[in-house]
């Protein structure tokens, strides 16, 4: 059994992963940069070590400063969290090759994964339904480009080869544009992952998202907890999500999480994952793995029972998965709200002091937050400082619960989107769960 974990993250993500280290009995080391000194995992873990300045090259993506803590502190392991160097095959080999344990799948398979083209081609091989596009790197020569797209049909989804987080992507609708939108579209990826190759996928006009959360260990088990339906996104960002998908036959959902787990046999994946899915006229279309724990997982946790983050650590430490497929329950409905320090209209971040901080609770309310009073909001990062999440019977209760829980949350001095998610909670396409990953920008912009 691991004995010490060194955190590798920040904010809510590293707290979620201390709480499983205590319920496990597993010591901790927090690494933090120096504007993160004062987060509450950094002063409840066993050991901390700053790693660096607030930039995250120079602290969370700073490999040489993690392995170094790692070794000052006797870790045996080390969980990536979610974003920074979480989906890294390069950290995870370095991990691995100077003897620590990486708190996800191998090296070698995040390096199948995370080069999208490769992950896709090994998904068809695995009998995962994928969209139709170009299997490959896309050539210079923008007319072989245009030939096949033209066989596929217009319009067409470029993307970032080693993409992420919304970033790397444009629609293209016309053959015309497409040159213009390959320069766009690969300057872009260069600058956020210093990789500007691009392939592209048949673009769905309504589709739905929906990602499958799978747990594997390593002795060739493999099982799924069920779907979240992420569709309400702005510009590929996730914002609300829930569980279960509205309007997806349960059979379906069960058939693609069969379909998903035997491709992490196959594929020899460990851990926890993420399936993601277009789901559009009945039928489901892979887009990409994520090889981590999810901003959402919570969701899927209120309604199966299961400590995903305890999982992972357990699977990383070789025991056998505690739960089989027919021992997990779907109980109710569960829906995520991401709350954001920014302006709810326009979206730019709004960092600074919370002079004020109130968390929502009661029976079916959970918040995810590292944030308190006299917390400073750091320009740095992401713009996430919490999640509440609500568990009920029901999906109108859950709405409900989420609607409490939003009125009862206060923060002060910094502007948030928690008035835009009151808005969508009480819109008529969110309560008939008529809407799709186009639905949020579209009513952003008629609003």
């Amino acid at each position: 059994m691991i004995k010490k974990i060194l955190i590798a993250n920040r904010g809510e993500i590293a707290l979620r992963v201390l709480r499983a280290c205590k319920k496990l009995g597993i010591k901790t080391v927090a690494v933090h940069s120096t504007v993160d000194r004062q987060l509450p995992h950094v002063k409840m873990a066993d050991e901390s070590v700053c790693i660096g300045a607030p930039d995250p090259k120079k602290s969370y993506l700073n490999i040489p400063s993690i392995i170094s803590a790692a070794e000052l502190t006797n870790a045996d392991a080390i969980h990536p969290g979610y974003g920074f160097l979480s989906e890294s095959a390069e950290f995870a080999e370095i991990v691995e090759s100077n003897k620590f344990i990486f708190i996800g799948p191998s090296s070698r398979v995040l390096k199948k994964m995370g080069d999208k083209i490769k992950a896709k081609n090994a998904m068809k091989g695995f009998g995962v339904p994928c969209i139709p596009g170009y299997d490959g790197i896309l050539p210079a020569n923008t007319n072989t480009v245009i030939k096949k797209a033209e066989e596929i049909g217009f319009p067409i989804m470029l993307k970032a080869i080693h993409g992420g987080g919304g970033r790397g992507m444009m629609i293209v609708h016309e053959p015309e544009d497409l040159g213009k939108a390959m320069n766009i579209t690969k300057a872009e990826a260069e600058n956020a992952f210093g990789n500007g190759d691009l392939y592209f996928e048949k673009y769905f006009d309504k589709p739905r998202h929906i990602e499958i959360q799978v747990l594997a260990d390593n002795h060739g088990n493999a099982i799924h907890l069920g779907e979240r339906d992420c569709s309400l996104q702005r510009r590929n960002q996730k914002v609300i999500e829930e569980t279960t998908a509205v309007n997806i036959p349960r059979e379906e959902i069960h058939k693609i999480g069969e379909i998903c787990t035997q491709a992490c046999v196959k594929l020899g994946y460990t851990g926890a994952g993420t399936f993601e899915f277009l789901y559009q006229g009945g039928s489901f279309s892979f887009i990409e793995m994520n090889t981590r724990i999810q901003v959402e997982h919570p969701v899927s946790e209120l309604l199966t029972g299961v400590d995903l983050i305890a999982e992972q650590i357990l699977i990383a430490s070789n025991e056998k998965l505690r739960v089989k497929q027919d021992e997990i329950e779907f109980k109710g409905h569960s829906i995520e709200c991401r709350i954001n320090a920014e302006d709810p209209e326009t979206f730019m971040p709004s960092p600074g002091q919370i002079n004020l901080f109130h968390a929502p609770g009661g029976p079916g309310v959970r918040i995810d937050s590292h944030v308190y009073s006299g917390y400073n909001v750091p320009p740095n990062y992401d713009s996430l400082i919490a999640k509440i999440i609500t568990h009920a019977e029901t999906r109108n209760g859950a709405i409900k619960k989420m609607l409490f829980a939003l009125n009862e949350t206060v923060v002060e001095g910094i502007k948030t989107n928690i008035s835009l998610h009151k808005k969508l909670l009480t819109s008529d396409f969110f309560m008939n769960g008529e809407f799709t990953i186009n639905t949020l920008n579209e009513y952003i912009n008629k609003n």
